[in-house]
């Protein structure tokens, strides 16, 4: 879980302000000692902690907190504030061309993960609306164009190349003439990388600046790395004057210290953070939802996003209709696995509904495999034993637990789990039917 360990520990050290009535400057102090232990620990710039803790300090120890009701919760409300001030406040969108095409231009060390972010990205703004085109620059890492090609398929998105044997700031330039041939809007640059920062590749990535004139140049930084991450950030920045940078491989990295330290130490935005490894695996930057995040407050309007984006809303009036009427079947039972496992792993949706915490999660059992397990077992039966599970007896139990690969038991066990929904769906129309015969018509609900 993305800076499941600072969260943690946060969220523990407010939550002992909370739970006092009054507060002195000897609370804050000692709390802002276990802050700056719990930032430092979760690899954010020694810098950026210090000026972070003194900030939040200054503002804690005021009249207005002190003297207040609720004097530990103005605390949490004065760090949530100050992390999302850290982090960049609000998102920083893509600065479009006024006369198309937007050319953006990513740059990065080796291994960043540049490419599979061209397809990413392209996959992401052609859902907006936007016409993509991808550049193959990279000619010095093997097999880069062809895996630029193999993404740019996977996201139905066309990939200019010219081979490795050219010049990149040729290639870029053909590039963008192509797009402009073409009607493409957006035009997205994979450049090389180097295992390290050289003079090489900044010359090259300059003079590709220069003869392209891109609208907008992304770093494209392994959240993995740490503090390097912020050093590297600096030098590109100090060359290239870059506009934003994206932080890839967020999901793998619990500590989360380059994107608190990033916005700070380079005075440049982040726009966009990887959570996962599928092309729809890339999200815009909210620092007022991350630092909601990361204090436990969750994350409702990124969950409302996701599940406008991925869930069929005429399937869901169809399946509230079954459910009222008790049709309900295990084919809308898969049909509504499909959907929820299109939003993503169920830990990063959890973590986005308020209140919930690690320990919580680990009460739930939250395990994508049992998803997996639980589709297995249905895709097995047949489709009179999806409409009508009373029919599945000992010996169909027995094929089913075969063709799954899971034992009688866990077929059991969605069989009692899937018959109690019904009940309870049952429970719920009967109410609802007592509740109209009653003249209860003018509730909201039941309109």
């Amino acid at each position: 879980m993305v800076f499941e360990s600072l969260g943690e520990k946060l969220q523990k050290t407010l939550g002992k302000l909370k739970g006092k009535g009054k507060l002195n400057e000897k609370d804050v102090k000692a709390a802002m000692r276990e802050v700056k232990l719990a930032l430092l620990e979760a690899d954010v710039n020694f810098k950026v902690v210090k000026n972070f803790v003194n900030k939040v300090k200054e503002r804690a120890v005021g009249h207005e907190v002190m003297e207040s009701l609720t004097p530990g919760q103005q605390v949490i409300k004065i760090v949530n504030e100050e992390l999302t001030n850290l982090m960049g406040e609000k998102e920083s969108k893509i600065n479009f061309a006024d006369n198309p095409p937007t050319v953006i231009m990513l740059c990065g060390l080796q291994g960043a993960g540049k490419t599979t972010l061209s397809g990413k990205l392209g996959n992401l703004l052609k859902k907006k609306g936007k016409n993509p085109l991808l550049v193959a620059c990279d000619i010095y890492r093997p097999a880069a164009i062809k895996q630029l090609q193999v993404v740019g398929e996977q996201a139905k998105i066309p990939v200019f190349t010219m081979g490795d044997k050219q010049d990149p700031v040729n290639i870029a330039k053909a590039g963008l003439e192509h797009a402009n041939k073409n009607g493409n809007d957006l035009v997205i640059i994979d450049t090389a990388g180097r295992l390290h920062i050289d003079e090489g590749l900044m010359d090259e990535l300059g003079n590709m600046k220069e003869s392209i004139n891109p609208n907008e140049i992304l770093l494209v930084v392994d959240a993995m790395t740490g503090q390097d991450a912020v050093s590297v950030a600096e030098s590109f920045n100090d060359k290239l004057n870059i506009d934003g940078v994206v932080l890839t491989k967020l999901d793998g990295d619990a500590r989360g210290g380059a994107a608190l330290s990033i916005r700070a130490v380079t005075g440049k935005p982040l726009k966009f953070v990887g959570m996962g490894e599928k092309l729809d695996d890339l999200e815009p930057f909210h620092p007022d939802r991350m630092a909601s995040r990361i204090l436990g407050m969750g994350d409702v309007l990124s969950l409302i996003e996701k599940a406008q984006a991925n869930i069929d809303q005429k399937k869901a009036m169809e399946l509230e209709s079954k459910l009222r009427n008790q049709q309900f079947t295990f084919d809308d039972f898969l049909d509504q696995l499909e959907q929820m496992k299109s939003m993503g792993p169920l830990s990063q949706i959890l973590e986005m509904i308020p209140g919930m915490n690690k320990k919580q999660m680990k009460n739930l059992n939250v395990d994508d495999k049992e998803l997996v397990k639980i589709e297995a077992i249905i895709k097995s039966m047949t489709k009179n034993e999806r409409t009508d599970p009373s029919i599945i007896n000992g010996s169909r139990r027995k094929r089913i637990a075969n063709g799954s690969g899971t034992n009688i038991q866990d077929v059991n066990r969605l069989l009692k789990q899937f018959k109690e929904t019904r009940k309870m769906m049952k429970k719920f129309s009967s109410m609802e039917k007592s509740m109209k015969k009653r003249g209860s018509m003018n509730l909201p609900f039941f309109k």
